[in-house]
């Protein structure tokens, strides 16, 4: 009896050990998209082309990672796991973003024109509930997404087919830099909040005659769950992963605006600095401190490369604007 006790304790022993150092191995980020992933062949020189290849290759980096796509799984050691989960969910919510700006705007001539339906179907499908696992699973969507984002790459890489198109201007370009600079405001609100903060209500400034739906009280303590702060910080890593393949496409994609308006160098800037939130974490828990304690606080880093990234997203939105 005594022997059969310790037979299944070594055994459960060694199953705790395998599914930690599996989560482990699984919870390791996809690597940031490499400039010559974006600018492959012939093709590559049509406009439209990087920037939907930074879409593509960046959702096949999060289905093709270690584990493959962590969000809906249901069995050990997945449904233990946070960090990945979060991080995907980050990274997800930037891709969703620029489907529905590349929808909406990269892909229309003006407010008449049709919408592409190749990538009205992707949108769609990018936006299924991430932790879906039967029918349909997330998994399934988001390569049927994939496959349809493929379909219009060769739509308007084909010199023959003039329905399809991808139109670089200030304009468009604007409304997206718009939607990533709320997301942006959005995390580093999230991420400073790790150590509370007693926050005063500025909803309606700025306009005398504003009103709300609901009142709120003129300030209120806002401070992160101990349980969240790790989630947090992982989503904006995905998110800004994510984010960074996306503005080096940009990059490619807009050269001629953006050189028209002398912005590239805001556009680097804020390149650098998502570059910044990509930097190993060799800490193996995300520490919490103070502001100005003796622990460093992560989540406070993160939310400064943030703030900078959001400054220079708001120049460059100004500059193509008055530039």
């Amino acid at each position: 009896m005594q022997m059969t006790w310790k037979k299944w304790t070594g055994i459960a022993v060694l199953i705790i050990f395998i599914g930690y150092f599996t989560s482990v191995w699984w919870s390791a980020a996809p690597d940031v998209i490499l400039p010559q992933q974006l600018s492959a062949g012939q093709e590559s020189r049509v406009v439209g082309y990087a920037t939907t290849t930074s879409l593509i290759v960046t959702m096949e980096a999060l289905l093709n990672k270690r584990g493959g796509w962590l969000s809906n799984d249901v069995t050990p050691p997945s449904i233990f796991m946070d960090n990945m989960p979060a991080f995907e969910f980050g990274a997800l919510e930037q891709a969703r973003d620029l489907a529905l700006i590349m929808r909406k705007e990269f892909s229309r001539s003006q407010s008449q024109s049709m919408a592409d339906k190749d990538l009205l179907a992707a949108h769609s499908k990018l936006n299924i509930e991430h932790t879906s696992w039967l029918v349909p699973s997330a998994e399934g969507e988001y390569k049927d997404a994939i496959k349809l984002l493929k379909l219009y790459r060769a739509k308007i890489s084909a010199t023959n087919n003039q329905e399809a198109q991808f139109y670089a201007r200030a304009d468009n370009l604007n409304e997206w830099l718009k939607e990533v600079q709320k997301r942006l405001g959005s995390m580093s609100q999230h991420l400073s909040a790790s150590v509370g903060q007693d926050r005063l209500n500025t909803d309606l400034a700025g306009d005398s005659e504003a009103s709300q739906s609901t009142p709120k009280p003129a300030s209120q303590q806002i401070k992160t769950s101990w349980w969240k702060i790790d989630d947090v910080f992982y989503e904006t890593r995905g998110a800004t992963w994510a984010l960074l393949n996306f503005m080096k496409a940009i990059e490619i994609d807009f050269a001629d605006v953006l050189r028209k308006k002398n912005a590239q160098v805001s556009l680097q800037q804020i390149i650098r600095e998502l570059e910044e939130t990509q930097r190993s974490v060799w800490s193996p828990i995300i520490l919490n401190g103070s502001g100005f304690g003796v622990v460093a606080n992560h989540s406070l880093v993160m939310a400064n490369y943030i703030s900078r990234a959001n400054a220079a997203v708001i120049d460059l939105i100004n500059l193509l604007i008055k530039g």
